[in-house]
């Protein structure tokens, strides 16, 4: 397992996007050389954990659970046959390109060493937005990335570290529960019965998705009592 590149960009205005900025940092592309990575801080207030990186909308994207996006390359390439087009790494906007790790299929709370240094945490799934799929320029593009369910994997920053392209990616720490990238993803698009699944990764799960799995479970068992 290995990092073939990692991704950066910088802000682009656009007229696709909500940010209010009007620009977005989407269209990332390889560098070269070592790149720092730490945690960014609370939403809201930090953007990538990728210095040089740039997050534009910081209602929505970056912070510590989402301070690093990996996609793998074997998923890049099965879309590539099914759209009929090259999309080279960093085409989803993903910071880390990965080849032999199964990303989406990573447990939440999982942890990966790249590099000498670095270790982060699987977060969360990507759920796609307006802008993933204008910057795409496919058609129908949001239900059919939430069809595959391979969505890549938010990662925290859990011993900041410097990478580069070619550094080794190796799997230091995999929970007991099988609560995976793919299956909190469905949980919060498609398949809401599954939320309360997620509760066995509890505290890794982010924020957000602990809490609407909390809230799934007490209105099940408030409709519960009141049958």
């Amino acid at each position: 397992m290995k990092l073939l590149t990692v991704n950066m960009g910088r802000p682009k205005t656009v007229d696709y996007t909500d940010a209010p900025s009007g620009a977005t940092g989407i269209d990332k592309r390889p560098v070269d050389g070592p790149v720092h990575v730490t945690d960014p801080g609370p939403k809201g207030t930090g953007g990538s954990g990728l210095a040089g990186d740039a997050v534009c909308d910081l209602r929505h994207h970056g912070g510590s659970d989402q301070a690093v996006y990996a996609f793998a390359r074997e998923e890049l390439d099965a879309w590539e046959r099914e759209l009929g087009r090259p999309l080279p790494n960093g085409a989803f906007g993903e910071n880390l390109t990965t080849s032999g790790l199964d990303v989406s299929g990573a447990k939440i709370g999982e942890r990966w060493r790249i590099g000498p240094e670095l270790v982060l945490e699987v977060a969360s799934s990507r759920i796609p937005c307006r802008t993933f799929a204008a910057h795409l320029d496919e058609r129908g593009w949001v239900k059919r990335f939430t069809r595959a369910a391979a969505p890549g994997a938010y990662l925290r920053v859990v011993e900041p570290g410097s990478i580069r392209a070619g550094d080794p990616v190796e799997i230091v720490h995999r929970p007991g529960h099988d609560v995976t990238v793919d299956l909190e993803f469905r949980a919060t698009t498609t398949r809401r019965e599954l939320l309360p699944e997620l509760l066995a990764a509890r505290d890794a799960l982010h924020p957000e998705t602990l809490s609407a799995a909390l809230k799934y479970v007490e209105k099940m068992e408030q409709e519960a009592a009141g049958a």
